[in-house]
């Protein structure tokens, strides 16, 4: 059998960063710069006051105290989007927060150290040179790199992005992903069970998890146990689309179509990959502009564990994420656990956090049919292949790529 990292290696390779495209900022969230952005403007983009209160010059205060307050005409009222007045020696200028600061000030005095005259302001403490004002440029000065290429668009990042007053970025296009699950005995959630029928789990999972990546699913209507017909169905769904995931139909069963409708359709690999569960796993390339395809088992907790391990990786490199493996953690496991020799298991677990770090305990059994399962867990906990057994309070490497830590 091959090893899970040897298959991962062979599935990444050739995969490279989609063509970049501009998108705007509504749309930009969770995707990935293609190039460098340079700021063209200053932030701040004029120097203005940190607080209300009133701009002055420090030298007209040098022996302001509170047995000594010093008072000052109040010469103009300066609030945010307005321009100021030039500050006179002698004089001061009320100022709002965000205002621009005076011509002439040298420093703004909060208003807590004030009367909170409006014609005139008795000011009780000296302000240091440059108290309260923000300077232009000090933030982000006008043509520096304000994002690499590689950075992830996250909430804060569009907030930089708007305010340099860009409206879009350019970025890797998010990937489209064509999903189709194959089975006789599927039928969609929400139609009528017939006899020996089940619902099709698998693609609805997929829609979701592609998503959660930021990738654009493409759903197709699960098909029947008929290569022909999956030939077909493909044939006609190709086109535009960066990577196609099926489901079922690769194991050794006399019903098992999918490895003979892909040989038609351009050139997959299917090998058996030493991990539990997931160990049916093909991939290759469809059609004429060779599409990557994956092809994962049909239990669902098989197809959602090779989702994360191998499917993951593919669709964050795609987008143009520079580290592609899932993130991991180590903690204690509350429970005992046992393995096969030989295969690095995948156990679904519920991660926990304590005072003492991070707790895993196994939820649910081995089998790769149990939904139950799954739904309650929130990680996967790895062992090595030829780890066989594991007590209570060991520590264990978790996968938290689909799990809120906090």
């Amino acid at each position: 059998m091959k090893s899970v990292d040897t298959h991962l290696a062979e599935v990444l390779d050739g995969v490279r960063p989609l063509p970049p495209v501009p998108v705007g900022l509504d749309d930009a969230l969770g995707t990935v710069l293609a190039q460098d952005l340079r700021a063209e403007i200053d932030l701040p983009v004029f120097t203005s006051s940190a607080m209300d209160g009133y701009a002055v010059r420090c030298a007209d205060l040098e022996r302001a105290s509170d047995r000594d307050p010093v008072t000052l005409p109040v010469t103009g009222d300066v609030g945010a989007g307005t321009v100021a007045p030039a500050v006179e020696p002698g004089a001061a200028v009320r100022v709002m927060t965000g205002a621009p600061v005076p011509a002439g000030a040298d420093a703004v005095v909060p208003v807590e150290w004030t009367d909170g005259g409006v014609r005139s302001v008795t000011i009780s403490r000296r302000p240091a040179p440059s108290a309260n004002i923000r300077l232009q440029g000090e933030d982000v000065s006008r043509g520096s790199v304000v994002l690499g290429a590689g950075a992830v668009v996250d909430a804060a990042a569009v907030a930089l992005v708007a305010a340099i007053g860009a409206s879009s970025v350019t970025v890797h296009r998010r990937p489209r992903v064509l999903i189709l699950s194959t089975g006789s005995e599927l039928v969609a959630p929400g139609s009528v069970l017939g006899p020996a029928q089940i619902f099709d789990a698998n693609t609805a999972m997929l829609v979701a998890a592609v998503r959660q990546v930021g990738g654009e699913p493409r759903q197709l209507t699960a098909v029947r146990d008929d290569p022909d017909a999956l030939v077909r169905l493909l044939l006609g769904a190709l086109d535009g689309v960066d990577l196609v995931l099926t489901t079922g139909g690769i194991s050794v069963g006399a019903h098992d179509v999918v490895k003979e409708a892909l040989g038609v359709l351009g050139t997959v690999t299917f090998d058996r990959v030493a991990m539990q569960p997931g160990k049916p796993q093909g991939h290759g390339v469809l059609g004429p502009d060779r599409v990557p395809v994956l092809t994962l088992p049909g239990n669902p907790v098989s197809a959602f564990v090779s989702f994360q391990v191998f499917v993951r990786p593919v669709l964050r490199r795609l987008q143009g994420h520079r580290d592609v493996r899932s993130p991991t953690v180590r903690a204690r496991l509350r429970e005992p656990l046992t393995s096969p020799d030989g295969r690095r298991q995948f156990v679904r677990v519920d991660l926990t956090n304590d005072v003492a770090g991070y707790v895993a305990t196994p939820v649910g059994g081995s089998g790769s049919h149990l939904v139950g399962a799954l739904a309650r867990a929130n990680a996967l906990a790895v062992v090595p292949e030829h780890v066989t057994q594991l007590a209570a309070g060991d520590e264990i490497e978790v996968m938290v790529s689909h799990v809120h830590l906090w």
